[in-house]
């Protein structure tokens, strides 16, 4: 029996110490995106650099066309910049559409379409007459100035850059609490990571990276995550990754749950490949070359989404509790450490949250989709169930935002 106990000790401890980690992951970055401040100077722009907006499109016949024509309302020299549509798999009428603005239109087939190959069957095909590659995905809609807020950070020596995506619509209980994850997301792996010297995450989309060093990494890449594995050979090599707050990139959140169960099953399928892949090799080089950079987004990787995080500690807390005051003492050996020390993560886990959310989310909306949580939890645990393979293949996320909805966004310009 004591050898029983004493398995169990360790199998408990083993897990705390997981959610230990991660918890204390979360609650530094949190704590330091407080004190994130965009910084602009006064100094003249050295170089207008010329970009290569590639928007890869998958069947996006819906929202195309509109985020096409949004894209070519920048306040840049428009002879500085290019929209460029891989097309995938789009109607006939759709591309005599896309075709009739003033765009470069690439279309492009596969037998088993990924968003990496469309992007390096296209920089084939465009050539290399440019300098910033700025990727959108087939939803975005950028505010007016973002390539001018692009072009600055990388005036200030930056080769790789992120912009702020956020939410376009906020329609739905889904679509409130995406739009709340995503801020989350933005100020512990973006703002946070910034503030203490860190890389900026990349999304997969807002983000401007040298062209030809983009096409010299996205070359190497043939995954689902391309994005992650960008961003992983980037700060490997020493690459510093920009965040720029003002840099505005409207994004689509999903009112579905099945669509969010794809989405979710599709992003932890691939950063736990890409732990176990990277783990041995990002702790090789803290401690060979030092690059506590790159070892901090490899276990990045192995970070649990914040709604699991948070409802998991929640029901361990209350169990914990209950064995506490409620247990024969027969059992209460087998359940350590005891419930304070879960508790504590618990309510680290809700300050750091706390400190993430943006004040427009402190509404009743928001209140309403919170009752919501529940449900997104049980989805997330659905979402883990299901992640074997999803790394391997392409999961379709279908748009189809209003057209009107986004004709106001760029009336500055």
């Amino acid at each position: 029996m004591e050898i029983v106990i004493i398995g169990a000790n360790v199998l408990t401890y083993i897990l705390f110490a997981y959610f230990a980690m991660a918890t204390l992951y979360v609650f530094v970055y949190a704590t330091a995106g407080l004190f994130y401040k965009q910084v602009h100077t006064n100094k003249p722009i050295t170089k207008q650099r010329k970009f290569a907006v590639l928007i890869p499109g998958y069947k996006e016949d819906a929202v195309i066309v509109n985020v096409a024509k949004q894209a070519l309302n920048q306040e840049y020299p428009k002879e500085l910049y290019e929209v460029i549509v891989i097309a995938d798999s789009f109607s006939e009428d759709t591309l005599k559409k896309l075709r009739a603005l003033p765009i470069r239109v690439v279309v492009v087939e596969f037998e088993i379409s990924k968003k990496s190959k469309a992007l390096n069957k296209c920089m084939q095909v465009i050539g290399d007459d440019y300098d910033v590659a700025f990727i959108l995905d087939a939803d975005n809609i950028m505010e007016y100035n973002v390539l001018t807020r692009i072009n600055e950070a990388f005036d200030h020596g930056f080769v790789a850059v992120q912009g702020h995506r956020t939410a376009l619509n906020m329609d739905a209980s889904f679509a409130i609490l995406d739009a709340m994850s995503e801020e989350i997301n933005n100020h512990i792996f973006r703002k946070g990571h910034r503030v203490l010297g860190m890389s900026s995450a990349l999304i997969g989309s807002g983000m401007g990276i040298e062209y030809s060093l983009f096409k010299k990494t996205m070359a190497t890449v043939d995954s689902v995550g391309e994005d992650k594995e960008v961003e992983l050979k980037m700060i490997k090599k020493g690459v510093i990754i920009e965040y720029v707050d003002d840099a505005i990139i409207y994004d689509e959140k999903t009112k579905k749950s099945d669509v969010f169960v794809n989405q979710r099953r599709r992003w932890i399928a691939a950063q736990l490949d890409y732990f176990r892949s990277h783990f041995l090799d990002g702790l090789r080089e803290l401690i060979l070359r030092g690059n506590v950079d790159y070892f901090d987004k490899v276990m990045q990787m192995i970070q649990p989404p914040r709604i699991l995080l948070t409802g998991i500690l929640f029901i361990i807390a209350v169990i914990s509790l209950a064995f506490h005051f409620f247990a024969p003492t027969a059992l209460t050996v087998y359940f350590v450490p005891g419930f304070e020390a879960w508790l504590a993560l618990f309510i680290l886990t809700v300050l750091s949250l706390f400190f993430s959310v943006p004040h427009k989310f402190y509404n009743i909306r928001t209140f309403k989709a919170m009752l919501r949580i529940p449900q997104g939890f049980i989805l997330m645990i659905i979402s883990l169930l299901k992640i074997k393979g999803a790394s391997k293949r392409f999961l379709h996320t279908t748009h189809g935002h209003a057209t009107d909805s986004n004709e106001t966004l760029n009336k500055k310009t």
